[in-house]
């Protein structure tokens, strides 16, 4: 893999370039502060050519044999699978994630590419029944046409890939553009695959810039028919209006704020498993963790106490040592931020069972407990290492508290008898949710979304193809139609 200076620019029409904007990028390693690179950002300028270099190359690209399109994902595959040590240290440094975590990431971005590979195949054509005489009604699946990617820094690599690899595959061409806290990795890392996967230039482009920059040009640019982001609710809701007042389609893959459920019929060892790892997995920066661990009275005090022993146990240090479990946040202003909604929610009168300090951006593991009912921080997603510990009574109120958030993501419950667990799951309002296993999930073939703040749209197998391609009626007249003037 080329080195982080390498990959330290604009990648626009095939071409790597330094951008034009007046200021830089800094790239740092969250975890020890070392700049792993400069990058000049992209002006609107520049935006304005990845589009355009996308919507020229794209129309050529739409008309490929699907089977020829597949073969670039092919070779994609071999060259992630063939540099997967580079890619893991590159992952490691500039996100700060850990060992486990980077393995997680790359596992799943290899499935993802597998099933982008079967994905080029998947666009059927329809013929439909007429009311009309001699008429032939053809429907066919025809690429959006040119896609923007806007790419997350927790799982950088993986979610820039997934929605990158089927649009392309799909027929489309993508700008992406990464967060500026992880460029490479989100951004021209995948463009570095792509390129050696033979892909033709101007189909894939990476800007690296920042809204300071360019405003709303990435969104409101008129070539893109369909934007994918993946980030915040409140940025989400942004793109989303900006996308409906330019008539285009946005997928919206945005925050959580999930429950996992323990009743007292659970396994009590393994459900502590489950929530230590849904909560703690990543420093807590992931959208399906488990903020919340809702516990039946009966069982409380036994997974309480084993919990936080187990949360305990968790190594807090430096990610690439692989004994680290917990490794630095993304940035001192998200430490600052999770530190601070500790010492307000203790303020606020909840129980600190563990707490956790704070140096840099290493945030060891807190559990709180003995929230108030209608305490803020119950309701709002945690993007760190901060665990809820809240007692329930019986299955009615579990789902009540599991549903009063304004996020609708993942969940999970834990216990003995499947089919209950089944019937309170089909009562929680979310988009995915898990019997007797944690909260964090992405399959490459099962629809992947939220409801409620947590997105709109769905990513994954089938939902790729509704989110990339669109419907297109052709009709023939055979013999001639009659007129009534």
């Amino acid at each position: 893999m080329s080195s982080f200076a390498e990959l330290a620019h604009q990648y626009i029409d095939g071409a790597w370039r330094t951008g034009s904007g007046s200021w830089d990028i800094i790239d740092v390693n969250p975890y020890n502060g070392e700049k792993l690179a400069s990058i000049t950002i992209a002006t609107r300028d520049e935006v304005d050519r990845a589009y355009r270099a996308a919507e020229r190359a794209q129309r050529t690209w739409a008309g490929t044999n699907p089977y020829a399109r597949r073969l670039v994902c092919e070779r994609a595959l071999r060259i992630v699978e063939d540099r997967e040590q580079e890619i893991t240290e590159a992952l490691v440094a500039e996100l700060g994630g850990t060992r486990l975590n980077a393995a997680f990431e790359l596992s799943l971005a290899k499935e993802f590419l597998r099933e982008a590979i079967a994905l080029a195949l998947r666009p059927e054509g329809r013929i439909i029944a007429s009311p009309a005489e001699g008429k032939e009604n053809r429907l066919y699946r025809v690429p959006v046409g040119v896609v923007g990617v806007i790419s997350p820094f927790n799982f950088p690599f993986l979610l820039s890939l997934k929605s990158v690899a089927a649009a392309l595959v799909l027929g489309n061409a993508v700008v992406l553009k990464p967060h500026q806290d992880t460029p490479v990795c989100g951004g021209t890392l995948v463009a570095k695959v792509f390129e050696d996967a033979g892909l033709p230039a101007g189909l894939l482009n990476v800007v690296i810039t920042d809204i300071a920059e360019i405003g709303d040009a990435l969104i409101e640019h008129p070539v893109p028919k369909v934007i994918s982001f993946t980030g915040s609710d409140e940025a989400g809701r942004h793109v989303g209006a900006v996308c409906a007042a330019h008539f285009k389609y946005a997928v919206l893959e945005l925050g959580g704020n999930s429950a996992l459920i323990v009743l007292e019929d659970a396994d009590i060892d393994y459900a502590v498993d489950a929530a230590v790892f849904s909560r703690f997995v990543h420093q807590g920066q992931v959208c399906m963790a488990a903020n919340r661990v809702l516990v039946d009275r009966a069982v409380e005090r036994e997974f309480t106490e084993k919990f936080i022993e187990k949360v305990k146990a968790l190594k807090v240090g430096d990610p690439a040592d692989p004994g680290t479990h917990i490794g630095p946040l993304i940035n001192s202003l998200q430490a600052e931020a999770v530190s601070a909604f500790v010492e307000t929610t203790v303020a606020a009168g909840a129980t600190a069972l563990l707490r956790g300090s704070t140096r840099g951006n290493l945030v060891h593991p807190t559990v709180l407990t003995g929230l108030p009912a209608d305490s803020p921080a119950l309701a709002q997603e945690i993007f760190g290492p901060v665990a809820l510990v809240v007692p329930f009574d019986g299955e009615d109120e579990a789902v009540r508290i599991a549903n009063a958030t304004p996020y609708g993501l993942s969940g999970a419950v834990h216990t003995g008898d499947v089919e209950r667990g089944v019937r309170i799951a089909h009562r929680i309002d979310t988009g995915m949710i898990h019997i007797n296993d944690s909260t964090v999930h992405d399959e490459p073939i099962v629809p992947f979304g939220g409801e409620k703040h947590s997105g709109v749209g769905r990513l994954n197998g089938d939902s790729m193809v509704e989110a990339f391609t669109t419907q297109k009626w052709i009709s023939i007249q055979h013999g001639r139609s009659t007129f009534p003037f």
